[in-house]
């Protein structure tokens, strides 16, 4: 936020700042969240099992269709401010305040502070990007994690330092834990960059980006490895997949199948967990969660559709 010298704040970017506030927060308590992200919120204040896996459910019995982390960003300002529609989106709607900031940080050392304005405020200004903002689906958070990656992009170039490429693919690795596949989106861009930008050798730019997509690999799999090495018999089933797999999960229904069209509502899934929960949980659990299964179904089915 500083022009022209040390101590000069842009007034302009800081009235497309207070804009952004303004349109992402005003009567964002009466904004209406995703019922099916505020009920895997609520189950996921009740314990850690619940809380590592993104359980949809109180009983950890099923999970939601997407990887866990904006959830836990949910879950932890939910089990501060207390559960409510506002709490749950707070973490969206500030990562859209941020989004906006950083992407003048960004623009304005290569294009000038006019170009950086016109960026921010296009951004803020957006009507599908406010209104994202405004729910609790994870785009906000995507889209805040992969501006941070592009910034730590432009300072490996900026800083002929490669520790910073590897700070971008791993905030890449983190989006897509986040929201799957989608976060690779940019990944094309990011190495067509960094081959084109970075004064080097083309031997060290390739060893780089090797390097670079070791790490980025290790990160994004880190947690569906992690799930898809517990028996299944200890872990709830994963929503929306056909195999009870996070990998199949990350590059099927919410990979290859988002560029097809070829997108299922994810109950075929719900109906193999079902019976696989019923013939292995023992029967106090089955008690415990029977009375509740046919609300579940029918909420899991028709917000899937809503959440994408």
């Amino acid at each position: 936020m500083k022009i022209k010298g040390k101590g000069k704040v842009d007034y302009l970017l800081l009235g497309i700042i207070v804009l952004s506030l303004f349109l992402n927060f005003y009567l964002l308590n009466h904004a209406g969240s995703n019922e099916y992200y505020t009920v895997a919120v609520k189950s996921m204040m009740k314990n850690f099992h619940n809380f590592f896996y993104a359980s949809f459910d109180p009983a950890g019995f099923i999970t939601v269709d997407k990887p866990p982390v904006a959830l836990w960003i949910q879950t932890l300002s939910a089990s501060i401010l207390g559960l409510s529609n506002f709490s749950v989106l707070l973490p969206e709607a500030l990562a859209g305040v941020i989004s906006v900031t950083l992407l003048y940080v960004i623009v304005k050392p290569q294009f000038g502070r006019a170009a950086a304005l016109v960026s921010s405020l296009a951004l803020a200004l957006t009507p599908i990007f406010v209104a994202v903002v405004r729910t609790n689906n994870v785009d906000s958070i995507l889209i805040l994690t992969l501006l941070v990656a592009t910034w730590a992009l432009m300072k490996a170039v900026d800083k002929k330092k490669v520790r910073w490429l590897i700070v971008s693919v791993i905030l890449v690795g983190i989006g897509f834990n986040v929201k799957m596949l989608e976060a690779f989106m940019v990944l094309p861009a990011i190495y067509l960059f960094y081959w084109i930008a970075m004064k080097t050798s083309w031997k060290k730019k390739i060893i780089h980006l090797a390097a670079a997509t070791v790490i980025l690999a290790a990160v994004s799999l880190s947690w569906a490895t992690a799930v898809d090495l517990v028996p299944k018999s200890e872990r709830p089933y994963i929503g929306s997949s056909q195999t009870n797999s996070v990998l199949e999960l990350a590059f099927g229904y919410n990979g290859i199948s988002r560029l097809t069209g070829q997108q299922g509502s994810g109950g075929t899934g719900f109906e193999k967990g079902k019976m696989l929960q019923e013939n292995q949980s023992a029967a106090s659990k089955s008690q415990s969660t029977g009375q509740g299964m046919p609300q579940m179904k029918s909420g899991e089915s028709s917000a899937n559709t809503a959440a994408r």
